[in-house]
């Protein structure tokens, strides 16, 4: 095994006159299956392809993009495993000092919209090279969208990038199909048929289909209703059993998207996760003190993919799909088998998730058949009757991972779903969850506790979380370990006013809940929550959604989540009385703050009508 030649004098010591693909990503090279650029080269390798990885070029120059010479077939470019955007900027728009995804960790060595920048210098360099866009950055942007950062509606990435193709969700099939016919000696134009893609073409030149049209990037940028109207159609064809075309008018252009690929099949899977990756970084990163976002990773196995619990606030059903598939019990053993060769490895495998960590199961026979419910989520606000409910395959898959020689320990880190655990009559696989599988804490995510607000987030009442908890304790003790359920809350998400807040602040009250940190709702390309974010507007129903957008009244969502940090004191009590919460701030058991000075303390505290569940935790 070996790297992707990363330069010219790589490629030459290959032997090698020249490429078929350059690789451009934003990020560091990692070449690790856990980084959608690692698949999507190793994809491209096992089809013949000579392949050149170009990481984070110098955006300023043309030298870093004509090192390799023109191409044989052309380039495929992405921002890197997250937006450019996000990985630059936190929720308060400042620029963060960290970057997991670059060698030494540091901010800065990919530009703002990296895939629209990375593709205008190759047209500079070669204007008749054709471009392929991929991964999250270009997935998310497809459409006309939001951006946060601008506070405006942008057009498809298409056109701002000028690049040939678009691929989105899950590229390997089109990767494939794309490297055969351009060997083939196919044009750019002869790949606009190809599934899971998106292009553009001259109205003019249009020949119509059957499609979906959507409400144009004018109309979208004018009118906020017809943006959530738009936001909703795109969601709801993103099924690859009954997905239709859709498009989308940008002045005298159409954007074009094919319906979605069909997510890979368990064969499919276990090929993909064969190829032969390095399962690290390039030694020449060494010196700059390595990719920090690879350790996490490095010994963790994705056994699935697809989620249909499906948030609004999550990326993952508009870019992965709902469609939930696996790999085989052999092809996950398999990998966990190599790590025994890696010196690396103390015995400690991190994870065996995925998108949602117990989906091992469609959600359903009739998906299948006739796709996902467009406007029914799996789980919220009830688990729907059709649901397949059993954790025995993945309990059994686990089990034989436990058992191999040389593996200590079997972790899962990414998210349970808690609600979907709840479902299933047994408690055989919960039981050997804390048995097993949990470093002392387990996070999952409520998100919220007030009933409006997980609406508007498509989650399950907090109730459900409330019996996984006593049913995990009651587990735990029985079990006679030290372990706690930890939950990931979020702060300022459509639909939650200031009372929704305090409400919050209460439920961890009761619970003994002390954040360390508290995520703001960060509005992201792609997503019904950001579609209410900017359109105020549910796009289901396309009834008014409150939103809290000043800075001011985030920061009192944000504080009263961490109303036991002293710094928060000011914000917490100018929140709890502009919430007509004064019931609040005083020295009563039930009181979130103590009275600043000057302030009487007379009010009588309310009943908090969560101290009934309240449990003892570090």
């Amino acid at each position: 095994m070996a790297f992707l030649p990363m330069n010219a004098a790589e490629v030459k010591a290959r032997g090698w006159d020249g490429v078929d693909f350059v690789y451009v990503s934003g990020d560091s090279y990692v070449d690790h299956p856990s980084f959608g650029a690692a698949i999507i080269t190793r994809v491209l390798e096992d089809c013949g392809m000579r392949v050149a990885f170009l990481a984070q070029p110098d955006w300023r120059k043309t030298r870093d993009f004509t090192q390799f010479g023109r191409p044989r077939l052309g380039f495929m470019v992405s921002a890197g495993n997250i937006d450019s955007m996000v990985a630059h900027y936190t929720v308060a728009k400042r620029k963060r000092h960290d970057d997991a995804y670059t060698a030494g960790g540091k901010n800065g060595r990919r530009p703002d919209r990296a895939v629209t920048v990375y593709c205008r210098k190759i047209r500079e360099c070669y204007p008749d090279s054709p471009i392929i866009i991929g991964g999250l950055e270009a997935s998310l942007r497809r459409f006309a969208h939001y951006d946060y950062w601008s506070d405006s509606v942008m057009p498809s990435i298409l056109f701002d990038s000028g690049a040939d193709l678009l691929v989105y969700g899950m590229g390997e099939l089109q990767t494939v199909e794309i490297a055969k016919r351009l060997s083939e000696g196919y044009p750019a134009e002869a790949l606009q048929d190809i599934r899971g893609t998106c292009f553009k073409v001259r109205t003019k030149d249009y020949v119509p289909k059957s499609a979906v049209e959507l409400p144009s990037y004018e109309r979208v940028r004018e009118s906020k209703r017809d943006y959530a109207i738009a936001a909703r159609r795109e969601l709801e064809e993103a099924d690859a059993v009954i997905g239709k075309t859709l498009i989308q008018r940008h002045g005298n252009y159409l954007l074009l998207q094919n319906p979605p690929m069909p997510p890979l099949d368990t064969g499919q899977l276990d090929w993909v996760y064969s190829l032969p990756y390095m399962r690290w970084y390039p030694e020449c990163y060494e010196k700059q003190g390595g990719v920090p976002g690879v350790r996490e990773v490095e010994f963790s196995i994705t056994h699935n993919r697809g989620c249909f619990g499906a948030c609004n606030f999550c990326s993952l059903a508009f870019h992965q799909g709902r469609a939930v598939t696996v790999r085989s019990e052999e092809s996950v053993i398999k990998e966990a088998g190599s790590f025994l060769e890696n010196p690396r490895f103390k015995g400690y495998i991190s994870d065996v998730g995925g998108p949602t960590a117990n989906f091992r199961l469609p959600s359903c026979e009739k998906q299948l058949r006739l796709g996902l419910c467009k406007n029914r989520k799996c789980l919220a606000p009830t688990p729907c009757p059709n649901m397949q409910v059993s954790h025995s395959e993945y309990l059994g898959l686990l089990r034989k991972l436990r058992s191999l020689d040389g593996i200590k320990k079997v972790f899962i880190r990414s998210g349970i779903r808690f609600d979907y655990l709840m479902e299933d009559e047994s408690d055989e696989f919960f039981s050997e969850l804390i048995k097993h599988h949990i470093s002392g804490q387990l996070r999952v995510a409520p998100e919220h506790c007030s009933a409006a607000v997980l609406d508007k987030m498509g989650k399950p009442h907090i109730e459900v979380y409330k019996r996984f908890c006593d049913r995990f304790y009651s587990l735990t003790g029985r079990a006679k370990k030290d372990q706690y359920v930890v939950p990931y809350l979020m702060s300022s998400h459509p639909g939650s006013r200031l009372k929704d807040a305090v409400e919050l602040a209460l439920f961890c009250k009761a619970e003994n809940i002390h954040p360390k940190q508290v995520q703001d709702f960060y509005p992201t390309p792609g997503t019904i929550s950001t579609a209410m974010f900017y359109t105020e507007l549910d796009p289901y129903t396309l009834e008014p959604v409150y939103v809290p957008k000043a800075e001011s009244e985030k920061a009192m969502q944000r504080a009263l989540l961490q109303y036991f940090i002293p710094e928060n004191k000011p914000l917490v009590v100018k929140a709890l009385i502009k919430a007509g919460r004064r019931d609040l701030i005083g020295s009563g058991k039930k009181c979130l703050v103590t009275a600043p000075a000057g302030m009487a303390d007379k009010q009588k505290p309310k009943k908090n009508k969560y101290s009934r569940y309240s449990r003892k935790k570090k």
